[in-house]
């Protein structure tokens, strides 16, 4: 597994809440990582999670999304989709360079900077356990979960 060393500082997230998942030892932490808010693909995955939320909680997970959008469009995406879990604002990209997710895209020959959709799974002793990179949405939230499971 990558040696990612998860950052001790705090991170503005919905709800009024400051989150630093150093903090969060004790629980698993699924910190999925969604390149932008409203959008198609964002708001599927994001259904997903929330549609299984009380299996994760039962297994004390806790899940959080993050982009580098705004809290105000994170607040606005969190309230429209009634998400039951925080979405971290990471304009500076913290989060995102530390678990490695900035990558080249390229959209209609356009080349650019973006968030690859990632999920990580944080055990409860703060280690990254499981990690998957170019994530489809489609069923990733089963297996996500399913992994989640052999940790409670």
């Amino acid at each position: 597994m990558s040696q990612i060393k998860i950052p001790n500082q705090e991170f503005q997230a919905t709800g009024e809440q400051n989150i630093n998942l150093t903090r969060l030892k004790g629980q698993n932490v699924v910190l999925y990582f969604y390149p932008k808010d409203s959008t198609p693909g964002c708001t599927t995955e994001g259904q997903n999670f929330k549609e299984h939320y009380a299996d994760f909680l039962s297994h004390n997970a806790v899940i959080l999304g993050v982009s580098r959008d705004s809290i105000k469009s994170h607040e606005n995406f969190k309230s429209k989709q009634q998400f039951p879990f925080e979405l971290i604002s990471d304009p500076e990209e913290i989060l995102c360079n530390a678990f490695d997710v900035i990558k080249e895209k390229n959209m209609y020959g356009r080349k650019y900077m973006g968030i690859e959709r990632s999920t990580f799974i944080i055990d409860k002793n703060g280690k990254v356990f499981r990690e998957w990179r170019k994530v489809k949405v489609k069923n990733h939230v089963d297996e996500v979960l399913d992994v989640i499971k052999t940790l409670s």
